[in-house]
């Protein structure tokens, strides 16, 4: 064999010799070249969605705890339906995918005992008169309301802002014929904002939600009612431990402090 071909058939030999420890290390150590395994990175985090049905006057302030509650929960994300408690009992009622409930009432949750976990009550709130911006009918008390004159809106009786209500106009002797009767209580201030109503009842932290816009006269607490808050995972939720852990925070200092900030009295 000439001389030229058996040094590079030496040099051949040499470097697979040098090159096969390198190429067992690489196969050992799980290289960066190495291919990731079939069904995608399994260092990835995994992202939980949560839908959480809501009374709609938890709209805005649940809005802001939702925000501080991705923020110190990474990987988790929230979608929240807010409607009046009775619509969101219904949906509950009619299989929707959902994770947790919270209602304005505990009649409404109690509803639905077989579908939920143990609920907690996380808020308190109050009634008061809602009217237009300065009060230009001299709404003062609850008697006020039951003038023929004045255009009275109301929640349904089957919303608990409409129960509620119901409960301490009877309380007071007082008869009121609404010119509406709303699905939930926002639909109530709405009617009140727009000017399509000179009063109506609704949530102290509804009023809030919108200065300058609505007068909100305070009604004694010897005559007002008090609506809570029960909050509750679902049974069949496919996300039950994010489930519960979502509730556990809403009793929470944090969550606390957020809801007392929008107006809302502790449980």
């Amino acid at each position: 064999m000439p001389r030229t071909t058996t040094r590079r058939a030496v040099t051949a030999v040499l470097t697979a010799a040098l090159l096969a420890p390198l190429a067992a290390c690489a196969g050992q150590d799980g290289g960066k070249d190495t291919p990731a395994p079939a069904g995608g990175d399994s260092a990835t985090p995994r992202t939980t969605h949560l839908t959480v049905l809501a009374a709609a006057s938890l709209t805005n302030v649940f809005k802001t705890a939702g925000a501080a509650y991705e923020k110190s929960h990474p990987g988790t994300t929230l979608t929240f339906s807010f409607a009046g408690s009775q619509e969101l009992i219904a949906q509950v009622r009619q299989g929707a995918p959902a994770d947790a409930l919270v209602t304005a009432d505990t009649r409404s949750m109690d509803g639905v005992r077989g579908e939920v976990e143990a609920p907690t009550v996380i808020a308190k709130n109050r009634l008061v008169i809602a009217t237009a911006e300065g009060n230009p009918r001299k709404v003062a008390t609850l008697k006020d309301l039951g003038d023929p004159r004045l255009k009275v809106v109301l929640a349904a009786p089957g919303v608990p802002a409409g129960k509620y209500s119901a409960k301490i106009l009877e309380a007071q002797g007082v008869t009121v014929k609404p010119v509406s009767q709303e699905p939930s209580v926002r639909a109530v201030l709405s009617k009140v904002e727009l000017g399509e109503a000179d009063a109506g009842l609704v949530y102290r932290t509804d009023a809030d939600t919108v200065p300058g816009k609505v007068d909100a006269v305070p009604i004694p607490d010897a005559q007002n009612a008090i609506a809570e808050y029960p909050a509750a995972a679902l049974k069949d939720s496919p996300n039950a431990e994010a489930a519960a852990a979502f509730v556990a925070w809403l009793s929470g200092p944090e969550a606390r402090k957020i809801l007392g900030e929008a107006g809302f009295q502790q449980p």
